[in-house]
């Protein structure tokens, strides 16, 4: 069995047990932290390919992959707040934290929380330190930004997206699903298709897809007010060496997204813009991710 398809879990003192994968390596300690509709799976080709001197773990959050959902989460804080109690369980410290997307929006928050844990933050592809909106659609599908929603129950309720997103889990859609990422993720290149099966496989196993979008629609560590959540300013308090990569044309996070980012972290952060990638740098531009991520942290 390929090391990667083993997962481990660790029980945490809030009663839900997060699974992981871990592949065996040196002494420098890499922490992955997947987006939504993904899971540690996702991760693989990375896993795969960094230097054998990185021991990694990429843990599947609460309601994905398979760790549990007992107790649905508000916010990016609660699951922040889970990868402090399996790092503690895990005895990891002095690692550098990657986050995907939804994952970068954690890994912020755990960072700003914890600043003794975490060496260095990379960034990849993630949703903004001013969160990601969530707006009701116009009569013609597209977003009405002048009606951004304040409750979850507006999100539940959304039949543009989160009422047909949840559909096709329901009715496990995997040809929906696709074409929801060949539309918007895998836009250039694509998974070879036995590993995007086992991506889509992945996929499904997700329990809490409004909750998440409820979760970014009101996540600001920013010192700017949006409609719906006052900025706290923790992005102040991350002093680790950062790392924001992102692709020209993400489609998912708008490049004005990641513009606030680098803008509220006000120079204290380097920037790699990687060019014709998309949201999924890891099947688009592979080896100049890696090597970009590698020489951040060894160098």
């Amino acid at each position: 069995m390929n090391q990667l398809d083993n997962l481990h879990k660790v029980a945490l003192s809030n009663g839900e047990t997060l699974s992981y994968r871990k592949r065996d390596g040196g002494d420098e300690v890499v922490v992955l932290i997947h987006g939504n509709m993904t899971s540690s799976k996702h991760w693989d080709i990375l896993m795969e390919s960094l230097d054998e001197r990185f021991t990694i773990y990429a843990v599947d959050m609460r309601g994905f992959g398979e760790s549990t959902y007992n107790q649905r989460i508000t916010s990016i804080k609660d699951f922040s707040e889970d990868i402090k109690l399996w790092v503690d369980a895990l005895q990891l410290n002095h690692f550098t934290i990657i986050g995907w997307s939804t994952g970068g929006n954690v890994a912020m928050q755990f960072c700003a929380d914890y600043p003794n844990y975490s060496k260095n933050l990379v960034l990849f592809a993630s949703g903004s330190t001013r969160g990601y909106p969530f707006y009701s659609s116009n009569p013609d599908g597209t977003p009405n930004l002048k009606d951004r929603f304040m409750t979850i129950e507006q999100i539940e309720q959304d039949q543009v997206k989160t009422i047909p997103m949840q559909q096709m889990y329901d009715t496990k859609n995997r040809d929906a699903l696709k074409f929801v990422w060949n539309s918007v993720i895998y836009t250039h290149n694509q998974p070879d298709e036995a590993r995007y099966e086992q991506y889509v496989d992945d996929m499904l196993t997700q329990r809490n897809l409004a909750d998440v979008y409820h979760a970014l629609n009101t996540f600001n560590i920013s010192a700017v007010d949006n409609e719906v959540a006052r900025g706290t300013n923790q992005v102040s308090t991350i002093q680790v060496p950062t790392l924001v990569l992102y692709g020209d044309r993400d489609f998912v996070v708008i490049e004005a997204m990641t513009n606030e980012i680098i803008e509220d972290f006000e120079g204290r952060a380097q920037v790699k813009k990687l060019q014709n990638c998309g949201h999924s740098p890891l099947i688009d531009c592979l080896d100049e991710t890696k090597e970009i991520i590698e020489q951040f942290i060894l160098l």
